[in-house]
């Protein structure tokens, strides 16, 4: 099944402290950017890309992109000051009705049999998250002092990509501008309106780009899929 995938890419990276844009960071000599993009540019099922980014970086960018030039269609909207305004901005571009995903721009080590149970899911029942099961035991705490021992076995964590029919993250994101709510990520839009979010396992390999850390993991699993 074919769909569209949404990328956030106006952040700045602060948490990186590179100085610039984290998406222009390499790995394995390329930007993390190209990385991301490229899965879906390969991806036969992927029918465009929107990718919401600074204008002063779209040039820059599109020289990027244009690299691995797959035919795709790659369409690019100012982004935000918060990631749920840059999304909102691709939600308003696309005109189809069909599958959309949401990507994180900074996760590049996505795996494509994620992408079709997420695309799959999502058609059957609207929403659809990758998440890994919690490997840690996870307290609760509060001035840090711990207040609860939470059930590892009941704790996801969530990454991208995150799969919706779009009419409903239409209807989730509209209701959040109308109302000023700010979410941390598309599933909860989903969840404020009364709609059932369902889970696809994902990968440990997908790693978001947050440290000079996660930098260094990076390569390492470049290397090894390699």
């Amino acid at each position: 099944m074919n769909y569209t995938v949404m990328i956030p890419a106006a952040g700045s990276g602060k948490r990186m402290g590179a100085g610039q844009n984290k998406l222009f960071l390499e790995i394995g000599g390329l930007p993390i950017l190209y990385h991301t993009v490229s899965v879906f540019l390969e991806d036969p099922h992927c029918e465009e890309i929107i990718i919401a980014v600074k204008p002063e970086e779209q040039t820059v960018i599109k020289e990027m992109l244009a690299r691995s030039d797959k035919g795709k269609i790659i369409t690019f909207v100012k982004g935000g000051g918060e990631r749920q305004n840059s999304v909102a901005a691709c939600i308003e571009t696309y005109e189809g009705n069909g599958i959309v995903l949401v990507h994180d721009a900074a996760r590049p080590f996505l795996d494509s049999s994620v992408i079709r149970k997420l695309v799959s899911t999502a058609n059957e029942k609207g929403a659809a998250i990758a998440a890994v099961r919690a490997k840690d035991t996870i307290k609760l705490a509060a001035n840090n002092v711990v207040q609860q021992t939470l059930d590892r076995e009941n704790l996801w964590l969530v990454q991208t990509p995150q799969a919706f029919r779009y009419e409903l993250l239409k209807r989730a994101s509209d209701a959040a501008v109308r109302e000023g709510f700010l979410g941390t990520d598309e599933s909860m839009l989903v969840e404020r309106i009364g709609y059932s979010v369902q889970i696809v396992e994902g990968s440990y390999d997908n790693v978001k780009m947050t440290t000079q850390e996660d930098l260094a993991i990076g390569e390492v699993l470049l290397e090894r899929r390699k």
